[in-house]
């Protein structure tokens, strides 16, 4: 066996849920996200490509999977602009169901552009910081930053409002000293 096939194999042994997962939250659904993931090693490791280092082979599948995602979504966006000619069904739903059922983080982020959901999952999912995320989509750091703000904004119309830590410590009651 050689040493990339070694490194794929404890890749997917070991950290195949957590690249399964990291999908799963960029597609919002884990049929598709399996399909993604598949779509990376096969961009990895489809050539023999030298990653010797498990290490390393992780990054450079999620940021695989980062890049079919966004590509996927361009793919999609070109092909919707041209859809408008095939004869559809002039039907549309109702809000009832989507009000009746609870959202969870997952749905919501259903509801977010790839970008912006993008950027979401690097910053709270990945915990990277704003110029680490600005590095791995290749945009400056103040469109991270408005990324996050316009997520964050449509999350919590989704959600509701989300406080912090330091929110509470402020509402809360302060003791006199006696």
């Amino acid at each position: 066996m050689a040493a990339w096939e070694q490194v794929l194999d404890d890749l997917v042994q070991v950290r195949g849920h957590a690249l399964a997962r990291y999908a799963a939250l960029l597609t919002g659904d884990r049929d598709t996200a399996q399909d993604l993931l598949h779509d990376a090693l096969v961009r990895c490791f489809g050539q023999a490509r030298p990653l010797r280092d498990a290490v390393a082979a992780e990054a450079y599948v999620r940021r695989a999977i980062l890049t079919v995602f966004l590509d996927g979504n361009r793919r999609r966006t070109r092909w919707a602009a041209v859809r408008h000619l095939l004869g559809r069904d002039e039907t549309v739903d109702g809000p009832e169901p989507a009000a009746v059922d609870r959202m969870s983080v997952e749905s919501a982020l259903a509801t977010l552009r790839p970008r912006l959901r993008a950027c979401v999952v690097l910053r709270f999912y990945d915990d990277l910081t704003v110029p680490e995320i600005a590095r791995r989509l290749g945009v400056a750091e103040g469109t991270v930053k408005r990324y996050l703000s316009d997520a964050v904004g449509q999350l919590e119309d989704v959600l509701g409002p989300v406080s912090s830590g330091r929110d509470r410590r402020e509402t809360a009651p302060v003791e006199e000293a006696r």
